[in-house]
């Protein structure tokens, strides 16, 4: 992307002054070379983010910002109901709630590596991972609407975990205000029996080793240190999201000029939050975050049933869970103000600083654990939030590597048994039911984990505590 289009603020701040129709300026949080990689629709989709009603302060990127539906993947956008805000299915995503959970296993490396094989054939076998992938679970229509209401609280009840485990989970795994009657039953239909299941895409599971640490403190509250092996589970709501973001897409796109909104792309179609169809897309967006959150919980289930298997003595609770796609109602200060916002976060990780009453009381004092899943093979990092990111991004961080070249680029490239010959060699194992979903998230294909974090942290969006590297990987 061409830097001369931005104003430098500091090596890690840059802006879009407002022009044209735009009612606020936009901002990316990255490097000099991050931004040169990023492709122009990020500076496109910003700005057209910046039109929209009733945005507050600025459109946001995120330092693994790269094209995305409607929004940037990596965009935060805060909107103001009662000044006229919209709510933007295209700002959500389609796999609504698609997030990260992290698991402690109170084991060391030494104790995995031993049986690296035998616990990774065996995650294989219980973790239902690709394209169109089903579970054992059938959920009757009374049982669905009890999951999209009760989230991972609900998968708790039917004896996936306990009730220790939501206490380590957004919104304590149940998110408010969702609506079952908002739901379609084509949505429900495609979720009947995928539940407990990865998907494919970017979903993987990870078995990891604390590599290093780089914040004690905050690594000491969390749990973690140098050698620990932890899980790390990354998978979102499944085809019901997918639906959700379809059907509501197509609806705000031909209500949008009913509503005297005048969009810029139609793929930033919304609606006003106050608003009938502002409201059901919120009540569904909701059920479709708890789908996800219930999702995790039983996949979590699942890992802990393998882990028994193979190495009796571990011991798997949970870090935290950190959801990527949603719009949440927060307070937030602007101009000396509290204010309820609805903060879209596509592709971006909420980032509470340190004493925020949402966070966990136990991790509170140093802030939101923040997940960040690297490309295949590469690592990832455990961040926490900060005081600053409040101020600068709604108290919002990267979520990922963020993809260098297109799923398409990536298959013509490289071959599926070639990088997981490459990743065997080095001690990584992976996985997975499709030879061409490997190719397509070769580690390769993706921008360097590091550097995006390294921004974050000098930015002041999160600061690091620890960095994994995998040792096996069940890929969809």
């Amino acid at each position: 992307m061409d830097i001369t289009l931005f104003s430098r603020h500091t090596d890690y701040e840059w802006e879009i002054a407002p022009h044209g129709t735009m009612r606020v300026p936009a901002v990316i949080y990255a490097d000099e070379a991050l931004i040169r990689t990023m492709d122009h629709k990020v500076y496109e989709q910003l700005c057209n983010i910046a039109t929209l009603p009733g945005i507050v302060k600025a459109a946001y990127a995120m330092p693994d910002a790269h094209w995305g539906y409607g929004f940037p993947i990596g965009g935060v956008a805060a909107f103001d109901p009662d000044d006229g805000g919209v709510v933007s299915a295209g700002g959500v995503g389609f796999d609504i709630s698609c997030g990260v959970r992290c698991l402690h296993t109170g084991l060391n490396t030494e104790d995995v590596m031993a049986v690296q094989k035998t616990l990774a054939d065996t995650l294989y076998r219980d973790i239902p991972a690709g394209l169109g992938s089903t579970g054992a679970i059938r959920l009757n229509p009374s049982e669905m609407d009890a999951m999209l209401s009760g989230g991972a609280a609900w998968a708790v009840e039917q004896g996936y975990g306990d009730a220790n485990d939501l206490e380590h989970i957004e919104e304590h795994g149940q998110m408010r205000g969702a609506r079952t009657d908002c739901v379609s039953e084509q949505a429900k239909k495609r979720q009947r029996d995928e539940m407990g299941t990865l998907g494919s895409g970017n979903h993987y599971l990870e078995v990891q080793k604390v590599a290093k640490v780089f914040d004690t403190n905050a690594a000491n509250v969390f749990g973690i240190h140098e050698n620990d092996v932890v899980v790390s589970i990354h998978c979102g709501s499944r085809g019901l999201g997918h639906q959700i973001g379809t059907e509501f897409l197509k609806e705000m796109v031909t209500a949008a000029s009913h509503y005297g909104i005048k969009l810029p792309d139609r793929e930033l179609a919304c609606a006003p939050i106050h608003s009938p169809l502002g409201e059901n897309y919120l009540g569904a967006m909701r059920a479709a975050i708890n789908c996800a959150l219930a999702n995790r919980q039983i996949l979590t289930h699942l890992v802990r049933d393998a882990f028994a298997q193979v190495i009796p003595k571990a011991r798997l609770s949970l870090l935290y869970d950190v959801s990527h796609n949603t719009c949440k109602v927060e307070e937030h200060v602007v101009d000396g103000k509290r204010r309820k916002l609805h903060v879209h976060r596509k592709g971006a990780t909420r980032a509470f600083g340190p004493g925020h009453t949402d966070i966990p009381g136990r991790l509170r004092a140093v802030g939101q654990p923040v997940l960040i899943g690297g490309s295949m093979g590469t690592g990832s990092y455990i961040l926490t939030g900060t005081a600053k990111s409040e101020a600068l991004s709604f108290s919002s961080a990267c979520h990922g590597a963020g993809r260098a070249m297109s799923r398409h680029q990536a298959h013509k490239t490289w071959k599926g048994r070639q990088v997981i010959d490459d990743l065997a060699a080095r001690g990584i194992l992976i996985r997975s039911p499709s030879g061409r979903g490997v190719a397509e998230e070769a580690p390769g294909a993706y921008k360097d984990v590091s550097a995006v974090v390294d921004a974050a942290d000098a930015a002041g969006l999160a600061r690091r505590v620890a960095w994994l590297e995998p040792l096996v990987c069940i890929k969809g």
